[in-house]
């Protein structure tokens, strides 16, 4: 019904899809759907029935376009095509056969934007770059003219791409996806050549390049990631902060089997006295200010004291203030935002206990003393123990073993969070490891990013492991993990106090 074939059949099984949410396998004949997207109701399965559509529409929206693919994708590149170019191919073939499918079943649109959320996220553009910025529009505003998108849907997602791309080389992409909607459904030779030429509008000769362009792992995100959330938030129906919450516990919540335990009275005392330290470095020099008063003693100001009579005349409650003397007050201190990053590789075991007591410690201090602080452990997986603003009832016990592959997503992550690169904030990022992480050269560029943008940066060398030490950082060997909790509070106090 849906493709004009009778030759298909279509499989729905957990982990369906090849690691995608939907497959279509020319050779096989079946569409492949990941089962989680009708999750919520299995017994869903007759996509004839217009009630199970309205139930599952990601679900049946991912059976439109597996579909689209099966009626209309009949080319395959040819032998010897560079992987760069057949990727490239790929990418106008998706809305290319939606195109198809549009224009055949016009009614499929509706369903065809219900997956939007499931085929587009934002590990695809994770850095301001021409390819993935290609890639957006490729996926994105090609879908504007295919006549499944409207134009204000990605309104912010044009304008970071343009900003990225320029309005010159978009139009251009825009003239090549144009010409793609166009192509027969057989002709693969017409949609390797217009891969060619999104190539070279990008920059790249598929000649020397040879794969897809790799993400810097040393650049953080900027404009393409932030508007491909904006995207997908509205799309989902939430507000963009909403949207990365949802995002963030999925990709970074703690392994289950890290223990909980309840604070002890120790912990809670400590607590209070790091709070009242932050106070009192927030409050430690006070300055002379002037301040108005509707009594004296102090300065008479004619035109405050003539203000305030007509108040009175005029039976309202004064708020004018005559008078006015110096006083000391405290000057206004930046909010200090604390990002704490531990390692959690086989060798940094007998530190994990402390810093997790320590990451309680510090949220319940800076909610009380106007901090913000997160607390997050890298290893095999990059895990957000204490999120920003949160006073968490228990203590996460993380469990150290494994490596430092997640480094550098820690670091994106605390980013992320905290704002570390931006804003008027005193920012402050503590790291808790021996160095020994898995892309040194990418670590390195992220940190003289923070430490350029004004970031501050400690990083604790455990004594007694091996270390590399990175520029621009702040390096002291402590001697115990109680060493390390010290250091890290010190290096806030002082930062509270130089601001």
């Amino acid at each position: 019904m849906l493709t004009g074939r009778t030759d298909l059949h279509v499989h729905v099984a957990p982990g369906a899809g090849g690691g995608a949410p939907e497959c279509f396998y020319p050779d096989l004949r079946r569409i492949e759907i990941d089962a989680r997207y009708i999750a919520d109701t299995p017994d869903v399965a007759d996509p004839r029935k217009a009630g199970h559509k309205k139930i599952v529409p990601t679900g049946y929206g991912l059976l439109i376009h597996g579909s689209a693919h099966a009626a209309h994708s009949l080319w395959q590149a040819p032998p010897g095509t560079p992987p760069i170019l057949a990727d490239t191919a790929e990418l106008l073939e998706e809305s290319r056969a939606e195109s198809r499918q549009r224009s055949r079943r016009r009614a499929d649109r509706r369903w065809l934007r219900h997956m939007i959320n499931a085929v587009v996220h934002p590990g695809i553009a994770p850095v301001d770059d021409l390819w993935h910025a290609g890639v957006l529009a490729a996926l994105l505003l090609a879908r504007v003219d295919a006549r499944i998108l409207a134009s204000k849907d990605v309104r912010t997602v044009r304008s970071a791409v343009t900003a990225v791309v320029g309005r010159r080389r978009l139009q251009q992409l825009r003239d090549v996806w144009r010409q793609a909607h166009s192509v027969d459904d057989t002709d693969a030779t017409t949609m390797i050549e217009l891969a060619r030429r999104w190539c070279e509008i990008l920059g790249i000769d598929p000649h020397r390049q040879h794969t897809v362009p790799i993400p810097d792992p040393g650049a953080f995100p900027g404009l393409l990631e932030q508007a491909l959330t904006d995207f997908l938030a509205v799309t989902a129906g939430l507000t963009s902060a909403d949207y990365q919450a949802q995002v963030l516990t999925r990709r970074h919540t703690p392994p289950d089997g890290w223990p909980r335990t309840n604070p002890t009275r120790e912990q809670q005392t400590a607590a209070r006295q790091l709070a009242e330290r932050l106070q009192r470095a927030r409050t430690r020099h006070p300055e002379t200010v002037q301040r108005g008063s509707v009594v004296p003693p102090g300065r008479l100001r004619t035109r405050n004291a003539v203000a305030a009579e007509a108040q009175i005349a005029a039976g309202q409650v004064p708020t004018a203030a005559p008078w006015q003397h110096r006083t000391q007050q405290p000057p206004p201190k930046p909010t200090l935002h604390l990002a704490i990053l531990v390692d959690l590789s086989g060798s940094m075991h007998s530190y994990a206990a402390e810093l997790s007591s320590a990451a309680w410690i510090f949220a319940h201090a800076a909610h009380r003393a106007e901090a913000v602080t997160t607390t997050i452990g890298f290893g095999d997986q990059t895990s957000l123990l204490v999120s920003p603003r949160s006073r968490p009832s228990h203590i996460l016990r993380m469990q150290a073993g494994g490596g430092t592959h997640t480094f550098c997503d820690a670091v994106k992550l605390a980013d992320q969070l905290l704002n570390l690169r931006h804003g008027r904030a005193l920012r402050l990022c503590a790291v808790v490891s021996d160095g020994a992480v898995t892309d040194k050269p990418a670590a390195q560029k992220l940190i003289t990013t923070l430490h350029l943008a004004g970031c501050g940066v400690l990083w604790l060398h455990p004594d007694g492991l091996a270390r590399h030490t990175f520029a621009d950082t702040t390096a002291i060997t402590v001697a115990d993990p109680v060493d390390a909790v010290t250091r890290i509070a010190d290096a806030a106090l002082t930062a509270l106090e130089n601001a």
